[in-house]
C-alpha cells in the first residue's frame, strides 16, 4: 500500500513538494516512487544556489533495477541539500516523506504550487497508472 500524505503537494513525475516557511519548499520522490525504483543505491542532486525549472530534469536517482531522472516539480533556486543521501541513498527507501527528502528550493513563481495535485488527486493519478 502506497503511502501519500495530506500536508503535500504531488507532481506527476512522483515528486512530493512541502511547503516550509515563506517561499521556501522541500522536495523528494514520493513512496510510490522510490517503491517502483526499488533499493536507491546513488541520488545525484542539484548543488545549492543552482536553478532548478519546473517540469525540468534536476538530477538523477539510481537504484538496483535503473537509473531515473529526477523533476523538479517547481521552479527556484537550491538553497540546501540533503548530504546525508550521499553516504546513505537507501534512507529515500525507509523514510521518503521525512529523512529522505532530496533539496530545499526559494521559490521563483510561488504560483506554481497551485498547478501540482493535492492527496486525493495524486491519488487518483497512480489509481489510473495500476489499471
Amino acid at each position: 500500500m502506497t503511502t501519500i500524505t495530506a500536508n503535500l503537494r504531488y507532481s506527476k513525475e512522483h515528486e512530493w513538494v512541502l511547503q516550509l516557511e515563506g517561499n521556501r519548499v522541500r522536495i523528494g520522490i514520493t513512496d510510490y516512487a522510490q517503491n517502483s525504483l526499488g533499493d536507491i543505491v546513488f541520488v545525484e542532486n542539484p548543488e545549492v544556489d543552482d536553478e532548478v525549472t519546473a517540469n525540468e530534469s534536476m538530477g538523477t536517482i539510481e537504484s538496483v533495477k535503473a537509473v531515473s531522472e529526477l523533476f523538479s516539480p517547481v521552479s527556484g533556486t537550491v538553497v540546501s541539500v540533503n548530504e546525508d543521501l550521499e553516504d546513505a541513498p537507501e534512507t529515500i527507501n525507509e523514510q521518503p516523506y521525512d529523512a529522505g527528502w532530496l533539496i530545499e528550493v526559494e521559490l521563483s513563481n510561488p504560483e506554481e504550487l497551485a498547478a501540482l495535485l493535492n492527496e486525493d488527486g495524486y491519488k487518483a493519478f497512480i489509481d489510473e497508472g495500476e489499471e
